[in-house]
């Protein structure tokens, strides 16, 4: 799974099925023909390769997620971080905020985030 990106209809289809889980199969067939107009085939078709990438599983016909919708974000941000500015949050972060300022509110929010997670912190 660390090297798999979602594309956008399998985005979507992944949020639908982190809202509503577990759900039946049969159920999840239902809400994709209503919210994305899939016909079963391509449901199950989706939803294979997002169990092959253990991200959900599919088992007796009873679908659940292996990792929660933020595991699995956070973990493309640290891919995308590590491939994209060779795993240094600060050159991402000065890239990030370099097209835009943050607020004082967003400021201080990211200062109470990394005095959370330093290395070598208190509640460590």
């Amino acid at each position: 799974m660390a090297d798999y990106r979602l594309a956008d209809a399998e985005s979507r289809f992944a949020d639908i099925i982190w809202e509503h889980v577990p759900l039946h199969s049969s159920k999840l067939v239902e809400i994709a023909e209503e919210e994305m107009t899939w016909k079963k085939s391509t449901t199950y078709t989706v939803l294979k390769k997002l169990c092959d990438h253990g991200i959900f599983k599919n088992e007796y016909a009873l679908v659940t997620a292996l990792m929660s919708r933020e595991e699995f974000y956070a973990g493309q941000s640290v891919k995308y971080v590590d491939d994209t500015f060779n795993g240094s949050l600060p050159r991402f972060i000065t890239s990030f905020v370099s097209r835009r300022k943050l607020t004082d509110k967003q400021a201080d929010e990211i200062k109470r985030l990394i005095d959370e997670y330093r290395e070598g912190s208190r509640d460590e």
